[in-house]
C-alpha cells in the first residue's frame, strides 16, 4: 500500500514542460508487472523491483523514474529495518516522577539548572554507575561541577585529596582509605574523572564506626566523641523525625529487630552526608552526589536534611529501580525522584 501511494501521489511539474505518463508502455508490459506482483505478493522487495523495471524503459520519464526509484529503495530499506528496531532490547529507560518516559537530553537540561543533584543508585548496578559517569561528563561541560559520594567516609577526605592532587597513587589510596569492595570497577572512574579535570570530590559519609554506635546506643552516644571525631559527623544534636515514612519502613522491614535505634543509624548517615554536601557546595556551582537510592528516595533522607538547612537551593533527584518489563514504570516506583532510572532486571550486577 505504501509503495502504491508513492507511485500515484500527485507531483508538481514545471508548466512549460510536457510530460508523458510514466506507464505509457503497452498494456502487456503493465500486465507483466501485475503478474509479477501476484507471483511475489509475499515480498515487498520483489514487487518494488518489478515496478522499477517497468518504469525505467520510457526515455521521457528518466528523471522522474530515477526519483521514484530512490524513494522506493528508501522505503525498502526502511521496511527491512523495522524487524531490527523491533528486536532492540534497551538496557534502561528513563521516566519522570509521574511515570512518563523522558529522554536523557531532557533530564540533562533539567538537572543542569539545579544547585545540588542526588543520584540514588543500586550499589551493584552497572548501568547506574555508567550513567553516573556520563552525567558527570556532560554536566562538567555546562557547569562548575563538584562531586561527592556516600562511598567515602569523612575521615578519609585527606587521603582522597592527596590522590586527587597526585600526591599518592591508586595503591596508596587503597592503603589509606577504606574503599568499598567494588571501588575499582564502579567508583574509581568517577574519582579519576574528578582528578583529570581537577574537580573537588567530597567524602560525605559518617565513619561507619560511629553509625554502628548509634545503631546500638542511639544519638546520645555521639556526645562522648572527641572534638576531632565530631568534625567527621553532622553537628550535634542531629535532628531526627521518626515519623518520616522511610525510617518507619526500615523498622517494618526489619520486623522490629534492631529496635528504634536502627533507623537512627540511617539518619546519622543522611544528616552527615547533607552536612558535608553543603560544606562543599559553592554558589554558582552544581554538586552531584552519589548515594544509595534509599538515602534520597521519595524526597526524604539526605534531601530532608538539606532542605532543613538550605530550603532555597534548587535540588534534583534521580533514583534507580529494576523491572522485568521496561515499557511502563510500575506504580510503586512513581514519585520516588524527579527522574527514575529503570534498568532491566536481568542486568548483570557488578558484585
Amino acid at each position: 500500500m505504501v509503495l502504491f501511494l508513492l507511485l500515484f501521489a500527485p507531483c508538481r511539474y514545471p508548466k512549460n514542460i510536457v510530460y508523458r505518463p510514466v506507464f505509457s508502455r503497452p498494456a502487456a508490459s503493465i500486465r507483466e508487472v501485475a503478474g509479477a506482483k501476484n507471483r511475489a505478493a509475499h515480498s515487498d522487495a520483489r514487487i518494488s523491483i518489478a515496478i522499477l523495471r517497468a518504469i525505467s524503459f520510457h526515455p521521457n520519464s528518466f528523471h522522474f523514474s530515477m526519483r521514484l526509484k530512490t524513494i522506493l529503495l528508501l522505503c525498502l530499506f526502511a521496511c527491512a529495518a523495522i524487524p531490527v528496531f523491533a528486536q532492540q532490547k534497551p538496557a534502561y529507560v528513563l521516566f519522570n516522577a509521574q511515570g512518563r518516559k523522558v529522554s536523557y537530553a531532557k533530564m540533562l537540561r533539567t538537572l543542569q539548572g539545579k544547585d545540588i543533584v542526588l543520584f540514588g543508585e543500586y550499589h551493584n548496578n552497572a548501568i547506574a554507575h555508567w550513567l553516573q559517569l556520563e552525567l558527570s561528563k556532560d554536566l562538567q561541560q555546562k557547569r562548575q561541577l563538584v562531586l561527592g559520594a556516600e562511598m567515602f567516609e569523612a575521615d578519609n577526605q585527606g587521603a582522597l585529596n592527596r590522590y586527587l592532587n597526585g600526591e599518592i597513587d591508586a595503591k596508596g589510596l587503597d592503603t589509606l582509605a577504606r574503599l568499598w569492595k567494588n571501588y575499582r570497577t564502579d567508583y574509581a572512574p568517577l574519582v579519576d574523572f574528578a582528578k583529570a579535570h581537577r574537580l573537588p570530590f567530597a567524602a560525605t559519609n559518617i565513619p561507619r564506626r560511629y553509625a554502628s554506635i548509634v545503631s546500638h546506643e542511639g544519638f546520645s552516644a555521639l556526645d562522648s566523641l572527641s572534638d576531632i571525631e565530631k568534625a567527621w559527623i553532622a553537628p550535634l544534636p542531629m535532628p531526627y523525625d521518626s515519623e518520616l515514612p522511610g525510617y518507619k519502613n526500615m523498622l517494618a522491614m526489619m520486623g522490629g529487630h534492631g529496635g528504634e535505634n536502627f533507623p537512627k543509624a540511617q539518619a546519622s548517615k543522611d544528616a552527615t552526608m547533607a552536612h558535608f554536601i553543603l560544606q562543599y557546595f559553592r554558589p554558582g556551582s552544581l554538586l552531584l552526589h552519589f548515594n544509595g537510592a534509599y538515602h534520597s528516595d521519595n524526597y526524604e533522607g539526605i534531601l530532608w536534611y538539606l532542605k532543613r538547612q538550605q530550603p532555597t537551593l534548587q535540588y534534583g533527584t534521580i533514583s534507580t529501580v529494576t523491572q522485568e518489563d521496561l515499557s511502563k514504570l510500575q506504580e510503586e516506583h512513581k514519585g520516588r525522584a524527579d527522574f527514575i532510572l529503570c534498568v532491566d532486571a536481568d542486568m548483570t550486577p557488578t558484585y
